[in-house]
């Protein structure tokens, strides 16, 4: 048994205080060290930056720890059991880390607890502690990890089966809500952190028939006896990361669903459909996964180019749950989709990168973006989302609606309840011609390693689904929505904000308006044709203009001032609207109307 213990004598400072006692170590001398990175979050974190003041001790004193590289120790040979302790710097408000202050305590276990190497598949206790302070006396505790000596939701002893388990069950402590509900016989909690109105009883109903909804889907029962949603709400904010029996979000107050509220606006659609996101990974990544994360080595980065169907399909099916529940119309979820189609669409990037080569460079691309991201990347999320689309039609035209792309996934989920393997690189080609009875090959190529445009168009058409491609009505439309109004017929070809001194350029198209001109992101546009003007005021501008206009723009680049002549250029019809054409077809070969 390695036994850990957690807790702080002063959360305001963010430290966590760790120590773990190994009643067996090397006699050669115990390695030690800690992730790099977290599963679910592909970049390198380094998360042993956080970690001070590490010391050793046996029963006759301390002990020497020699640091080999940035996240890996070895301490001495020592005689009888040898006790660590060190602190962790916790102060990183998001789901990846770690966080405490005097308001709450959050952690995922890769970046506080050392692994002790050569002694990863024994058992695990953690004891965490109420921290110090009398801010703290109301603390409670959240967790899907297994209770030893701990009465629920209370400080005290948990177990992990092993180190793996112990750092795929985040812990959140504090002053939080508790709302339970049961899916298909399962407990379920959803912990609410932070500042908030919500109408918890309607929350729960929602959150109950999403996840009740994807454990049949898969088939009961469902792989986990007891499931936590821990949702820190925030004033701006947005993200979720899977574990094998809870995720953790971040979600903005407006986002929950308020008292007296009928209706599923699009903030709490949002909010739904990162939920249903997460719980999906349940099956599909913590379960079926990439065989190169049997098991994980979070030392160093692990290269898949399959993560456009483990975050794609996943993708795919989070929003397309909502509909088959009922929790949205099946308008709002061509909204939604035409949205995601929009995005792709509107980047460069697609042009230019593979689905499976975002998955493979997502360590220094998709997790680094920078300004001019929309020009050389795709996202693996998006894209991979309309990969999954475009099977799923397809495998419906081919069997006239007897197979999907649901059958791959339940394909998938029985091979892994099986053998309990990985996925190999061609392994979910492998199912989707199974379940096609035909070789979709190059078909598949395309989708998954091509970097043109994808049959959306035809494949919607067989399903009875019309595409509208129009021009933005402005920078902030998302698309999905018929348009209203006057369109422009010109682009500047960047993304701008409101800045305190002027137009703020977030980034430029490549080859548009405003780059072809010879601005860059970082420039701040401060005049043009000798006015000063906002993001309002500029759009109403462009509505009166013609492709081959030229404005004068003034913008300063660090502190310099520049002028440029841009010239016009003809809008884009990169927005996308989808709409129903022939109900019964739809009826029959994808949305179930």
């Amino acid at each position: 048994m390695i036994r850990y213990q957690i807790g702080s004598r002063h959360p305001a400072s963010h430290y966590f205080d760790v120590s773990i006692s190994i009643e067996h170590p090397d006699p050669s001398g115990q390695a030690l060290r800690l992730p790099n990175w977290i599963p679910g979050s592909y970049m390198i974190r380094d998360f042993a930056r956080n970690l001070l003041d590490l010391r050793a001790a046996d029963a006759a004193g301390n002990v020497v720890i020699e640091q080999i590289d940035k996240s890996n120790w070895r301490v001495a040979p020592c005689a009888g059991e040898l006790t660590l302790s060190y602190r962790v710097y916790a102060n990183d408000l998001s789901v990846r880390a770690a966080h405490l202050d005097h308001s709450h305590g959050y952690y995922n276990g890769s970046s506080v607890f050392l692994e002790v190497l050569g002694q990863s598949e024994q058992p695990c206790e953690v004891r965490i502690e109420r921290p110090g302070g009398a801010g703290c006396a109301d603390w409670r505790v959240a967790t899907a990890l297994r209770r030893k000596q701990a009465e629920p939701y209370e400080f005290g002893l948990y177990e992990a089966l092993d180190y793996d388990d112990l750092i795929d069950h985040p812990v959140e402590m504090g002053c939080f809500t508790r709302v339970a509900f049961e899916a298909c016989g399962v407990p379920h909690d959803i912990i609410l952190s932070g500042r908030f109105d919500c109408d918890e009883a309607r929350l729960a109903d929602d959150l109950r028939t999403i996840c009740e909804h994807h454990i049949r889907f898969f088939g009961e029962p469902a792989p986990m006896h007891y499931y936590q949603f821990q949702v820190l709400v925030v004033g701006e904010g947005y993200g979720g990361l899977e574990h094998r029996a809870s995720t953790s979000l971040v979600a903005r107050r407006d986002s929950l669903p308020k008292p007296g509220q009928p209706e599923i606006d699009d903030d709490y659609r949002d909010f739904l459909g990162l939920c249903s996101h997460e719980y999906f990974h349940t099956w599909n990544v913590k379960r079926i996964k990439p065989e190169v994360y049997r098991p994980y080595d979070l030392q160093s980065e692990v290269y898949t180019d399959l993560l456009w169907a483990f975050e794609g399909i996943t993708s795919y099916y989070d929003d397309l749950a909502l509909l088959r529940c009922g929790l949205i119309d099946a308008q709002s979820y061509l909204e939604l989709f035409a949205q995601t189609l929009t995005r792709v669409q509107r980047g460069r990037g697609r042009l230019r990168q593979s689905a499976a080569e975002s998955s493979f460079n997502t360590w220094t691309k998709f997790y680094k973006q920078d300004e001019n991201a929309a020009n050389a990347v795709v996202s693996y999320y998006a894209k991979g989302c309309l990969i999954a689309a475009c099977i799923d039609l397809k495998l419906r035209a081919l069997s006239a609606g007897a197979k999907s792309l649901d059958d791959v996934m339940r394909h998938l989920w029985q091979d892994y309840l099986r053998d309990g393997r990985g996925v190999e690189r061609d392994g979910i080609q492998q199912v989707i011609n199974k379940i096609a009875g035909a070789d979709l090959g190059i078909f598949l190529d395309e989708l998954i390693y091509g970097t043109g445009d994808l049959p959306l168009v035809e494949l919607l058409a067989d399903a009875g689904i019309g595409v509208v491609q129009r021009v933005a009505k402005n920078s902030q439309e998302k698309g999905g929505k018929a348009a209203s109004g006057k369109l422009p017929a010109v682009d500047l070809g960047a993304g701008l904000k409101d800045g305190a001194d002027g137009l703020e350029v977030l980034r430029v198209t490549e080859e548009g308006s405003l780059q072809t001109a010879g601005l860059s992101a970082g420039d701040v546009i401060i005049a043009i044709d000798g006015l000063k003007l906002n993001l309002a005021k500029l759009e109403s501008c462009l509505l009166r203009a013609s492709a081959g206009d030229v404005l004068t723009v003034h913008a300063f680049r660090r502190d310099e001032l520049n002028q440029f002549d841009v010239t016009l250029q003809a809008a884009r019809e990169d927005t996308f609207v989808l709409e129903v054409a022939d109900a019964e077809r739809a009826r029959w070969s994808w949305l179930g109307l």
